[in-house]
């Protein structure tokens, strides 16, 4: 990178990003890689409800998520990753601020993701979301390592709301 900051743009993902966040996915090393079908998928399906962050017009972070059938107050994020040489830039909870923002006009009340409790920077992630947005976290227990069939870690749901409409409040 040269010494002039990059223009970070955020926007709802399209089909043909669907390699770039099967690449940053892979690429990170923590996730849990789905096929590139899935990425392919979830960008056209979700796409309402996920954001891609560009540098230059590549993808280099990207938050995927759905509203939840049962809760439609409730978006669960469902993946958010950086490309390493980005991180540290805020992307992360740009994508985060974008996706409240949109979903937040249109009825969304609360975010849930899960959580390993070993992933102390998702965690922190998550912690400022909720100190940007001036609401509260639940955490509470969802699957213990026994209900997976293979070797993973339990996992801790975090629930983070009321959110605001973004018109009449938008985080700093």
């Amino acid at each position: 990178m040269s010494g002039k900051p990059q223009d970070i743009v955020i926007s709802q993902p399209s089909t043909v990003d669907g390699s770039e966040l099967w690449r940053v996915a892979r690429d990170s090393r923590t996730l849990d890689l789905n096929s590139s079908y899935a990425y392919l998928l979830w960008c056209r399906d979700f796409a309402a409800t996920s954001a891609v962050a560009r540098v230059e017009g590549r993808v280099v972070g990207f938050v995927i998520g759905f509203v939840r059938p049962t809760d439609p107050e409730t978006v669960v994020v469902w993946q958010i990753a950086v490309d390493g040489d980005q991180r540290g830039r805020g992307i992360a909870g740009r994508l985060l601020d974008n996706l409240v923002s949109r979903l937040a006009d249109q009825g969304v009340r609360h975010l849930e993701t899960t959580i390993a409790p070993g992933n102390t920077a998702s965690i922190g992630l998550f912690q400022a979301l909720t100190r940007r947005w001036g609401t509260s976290l639940r955490q509470a227990k969802l699957f213990d390592a026994a209900h997976f069939p293979d070797d993973h870690e339990s996992e801790d749901l975090y629930r983070i709301g009321p959110f605001e409409r973004a018109g009449a409040r938008v985080p700093a």
